[in-house]
């Protein structure tokens, strides 16, 4: 699929610092790391990859703003655009040696997702959707499952650690889930969560105290592939408030009742 120009950027950038990651994956067990927060591990190469992802966007589009998990936020010159970026979404996984992490970028136009790119590099699989366009794995075209009945549905969410206070509203959401589905996977990178929905391979994925960076590419890859996207306050704003709730049509609305607790 020829992309536009914003896209090639994306998944150019996203290819080069997957790339170098894969490097530091193979030695693991000598990245200097240090620790952010109880269970939130960055490393050196979670912060080299932000680098080299602001160097190389900037660089193309100056005068767009530029907001990523480990630095500042830059302001850009042009206030309807930004860049949101996570480097290293699975930085746990990845410093524990479990190949499930990705790159994630996203663009931003006037407060919405309008371009994604998540890059897996372990499984060379690049996720990429622009707003209009379709959403696509590689060059294959990608759809939510048709599945419409939740008992024969796998869903996927993450879980809280280390003492985080919504671990009762999480269990409470397993145990009205669980024995009305196939199966719950929590698997530790919400950005291949998302992507995962808009390839089918999930049919559906919810998550609360989610950071923007951590969902913005999903997004809109996720919509693109026909699945609804919505936060999990009715009304809300998953961008906004750090909550989503995804999956495909013909089942979203049962899903979303039994995470919702309606």
């Amino acid at each position: 699929m020829a992309g536009s120009a914003n896209l090639n950027v994306m998944m150019k950038t996203a290819r080069k610092v997957g790339r170098a990651l894969l490097k530091d994956f193979g030695e693991v067990e000598q990245l200097q790391v240090s620790t952010k927060g109880p269970g939130d591990f960055v490393s050196r190469a979670d912060r080299q990859a932000e680098e080299t992802i602001r160097n190389e966007l900037m660089h193309a589009r100056p005068s767009y703003g530029f907001l990523g998990e480990e630095g500042a936020e830059i302001e850009g010159e042009d206030p309807t655009r930004r860049w949101i970026v996570d480097p290293l979404d699975g930085t746990t996984n990845f410093l524990h040696g479990l190949p499930h992490w990705a790159v994630s970028i996203a663009l931003e136009h006037k407060g919405q997702a309008v371009a994604g790119v998540i890059y897996d590099p372990v499984k060379d699989e690049m996720f990429h959707a622009e707003k209009g366009g379709g959403a696509f794995v590689n060059e294959k075209r990608i759809r939510v499952s048709a599945r419409h009945r939740l008992i024969e549905s796998i869903f996927a969410t993450g879980l809280p650690f280390a003492g985080r206070s919504d671990l009762p509203e999480s269990l409470q959401d397993l145990a009205r889930l669980l024995p009305a589905c196939a199966g719950v996977r929590r698997f530790g990178a919400a950005s291949l969560d998302l992507a995962y929905v808009a390839a089918g391979r999930y049919d559906g994925f919810w998550e609360r105290k989610l950071k923007v960076w951590d969902m913005a590419a999903g997004i809109v890859i996720a919509k693109e592939a026909g699945a609804i996207v919505e936060s999990m306050t009715q009304d809300g704003d998953p961008m906004a408030d750090g909550s989503v709730v995804c999956a495909n049509n013909e089942i979203f609305a049962t899903f979303a009742k039994v995470v919702r607790k309606d």
